[in-house]
């Protein structure tokens, strides 16, 4: 019994992806009770999970830094299809759903995992090591997208509130779609360098050596299981999304929990790996993880949400209040003058974790 639990555990990852899809259609439009609920969500955390481990091995199959990008991208996946999914039941109380849920997901990115990576490399080591340029592309990108699609709405005036227009929201939406390509081309095609890890002395490391990469096999079995995993997700979400906005007026906070609970969920086993890379001094990696989510988060959410707005009922709020500014602002120049140098010590991390800290306060506590 004991060889057979193991062999489980092992190959949990290949196990949950049907399981999950099974409980979908066994749960499908219909109302679910609390051990119902419970059940579903311990399969929507699971498929979450093994959805990340699958483009985990695509990812090392084909190397950084597209092993990074094809983990953002499915991260980011899994974020769009819940805040849809909630949108479309939640009418115009959903409104404010996409910037809440995209905000916490820059926040938790550009301050938690960007922190927490940096303060591993620098306790490991004295000093996390990472490329300049690279980092400082990525991240100057993703302080252009936050400030183009939730810092802007709150300015505007063709619109009563803090809303785009639709010539605005059109205007945001393919301009967030075009960095992020233009981000993705710079980082796999032109300056792919820029984006690798690199020792101590500077030199660049082309290549993993910690494991051999997966077969092509395992690699395609990865990708439909890992599809398989995704729509799973999507199903589940609407299953158990009246619980978690329930949930959360039960205990009295305010609805922009729902967008935190959305990106802590999709965004804890990225954080884990960006932990992982960090202790194998591949601090440039868990940068790569941390701020191509962000931007990827920014960068194909919007355009969605801002397709999705054809059919959906109610306004479509992205302007952050003045709390939220001034943590963005904080976030931004923090940012800058950490990745200048090209070098982090425990107190760059400190720092970034400190605004996480304070974000998530502020969220429970505004």
């Amino acid at each position: 019994m004991t060889s057979r639990l193991r062999l489980s555990a092992a190959h949990w990852p290949v196990i949950v992806p049907p399981l999950a899809a099974l409980v979908l259609a066994l749960t499908w439009g219909r109302s679910l009770s609390a051990g119902a609920v419970a059940l579903v969500s311990c399969c929507l955390a699971g498929a979450v999970l093994s959805a990340v481990h699958h483009a985990e091995v695509i990812a090392h199959r084909v190397g950084e830094p597209f092993g990074s990008l094809v983990l953002a991208i499915a991260v980011t996946i899994i974020e769009v299809a819940l805040i849809v999914t909630l949108m479309a039941d939640g009418g115009e109380k959903s409104s404010t759903l996409a910037r809440d849920t995209v905000f916490a997901a820059v926040m938790i990115t550009c301050n938690g995992i960007v922190g927490l990576s940096l303060l591993v490399g620098a306790l490991r080591r004295r000093v996390a090591v990472f490329n300049a340029e690279g980092t400082g592309a990525a991240f100057a990108t993703v302080a252009t997208l936050a400030g183009l699609s939730l810092a802007l709405p709150t300015f505007t005036t063709s619109t009563p509130g803090p809303r785009f227009s639709t010539a605005q929201l059109v205007f945001a939406a393919l301009a967030a779609l075009l960095l992020y390509g233009l981000f993705v081309a710079t980082q796999t095609i032109r300056h792919r360098d820029y984006f690798l890890p690199v020792t101590t002395a500077g030199e660049v490391i082309d290549g993993d050596d910690h494991a051999h990469p997966p077969s092509t096999r395992t690699a395609l079995i990865s990708l439909g299981l890992l599809a398989v995993a995704l729509i799973s997700v999507v199903g589940l979400a609407k299953g158990v999304s009246p619980a978690i906005e329930s949930g959360v007026a039960a205990a009295g906070l305010p609805a922009s929990v729902v967008g935190v609970v959305i990106a802590l969920l999709v965004l804890l086993p990225e954080t884990i790996a960006a932990v992982r890379a960090a202790r194998r001094d591949r601090v440039q990696t868990s940068l790569n993880l941390g701020l191509g989510s962000a931007m990827a988060s920014i960068g194909l959410t919007i355009p969605a949400v801002a397709v999705a707005t054809i059919w959906l009922e109610g306004p479509l709020v992205l302007g952050l209040g003045a709390t939220h500014m001034v943590l963005l602002a904080l976030t931004v120049a923090v940012g800058t003058l950490t990745v200048i140098p090209g070098r982090a010590t425990p107190l760059q991390g400190g720092v970034h974790l400190s605004l996480l800290a304070a974000y998530i306060v502020l969220a429970l506590s505004p």
